[in-house]
């Protein structure tokens, strides 16, 4: 007796995860790349100053 509700408790709480991780899942929003000047990174410091590191600066400086 004492083992099936322990059992049917553990079932139910592994099924309520489930469907909230479900559900958490179906309400994400996808992120937009770049938003906010997040893509690109602007050097700080010396010859390049101020420019938006591109492949072209980024090789240069290999």
């Amino acid at each position: 007796m004492r083992d099936t509700k322990h059992l049917g408790k553990h079932a139910s709480k592994l099924a309520q995860e489930a469907k909230e991780k479900t559900l958490f899942r179906t309400q994400r929003k996808a992120v937009e790349a770049g938003a906010h000047g997040t893509l690109d990174y602007t050097i700080k410091k010396g010859v390049n100053k101020n420019k938006i590191a591109d492949e072209k600066i980024l090789k240069s400086k290999k």
